[in-house]
């Protein structure tokens, strides 16, 4: 398995099956172009794209600058392999690289698999929060 930072958004329309919904192209374009934005592709040793994690750079003036981990997907014949968490060894390293202090994420109560995969790739958990949110559509 190989983890690549995904910069062609022919791949990642080719791949729509580790996101939630298709991939937008025009929205995708603009995602790849910003440069506190990064989307990670596992491959297996056939080429085949089978996971991907999304993170963004947030900096305040007061806190410096941190990775937030958008999203995490993994096909279901890869989970259970140790992708999902190379994905989020892979966007630490790179979180490292650029100079962030620290990297967060939120996920369901639930969601156990994700909350293992977190807490083996490092992560501890902090106090609950609330969220809420927006919706501006």
């Amino acid at each position: 398995m190989r983890i690549e930072r995904v910069v062609d958004v022919a791949e990642v329309l080719g791949a729509a099956d580790l996101f939630d919904g298709p991939p937008i192209e025009d929205v995708t374009r603009r995602f790849l172009r910003e440069p506190g934005h990064h989307l990670l592709f596992a491959y297996d040793d056939a080429g085949r794209a089978v996971g991907m994690i999304s993170g963004v750079e947030m900096t305040h003036p007061d806190k410096g600058t941190e990775m937030f981990v958008y999203e995490l997907g993994v096909l279901p014949a890869a989970r259970l392999q140790g992708v999902g968490t190379a994905l989020v060894e892979g966007l630490a390293r790179l979180a490292t690289e650029r100079g962030c202090y620290g990297m967060w994420v939120g996920t369901e109560r639930d969601n156990a698999a994700a909350q293992a995969t977190y807490r083996k790739a490092g992560a501890d958990e902090e106090e609950p929060f609330l969220l809420l949110n927006w919706d501006l559509t």
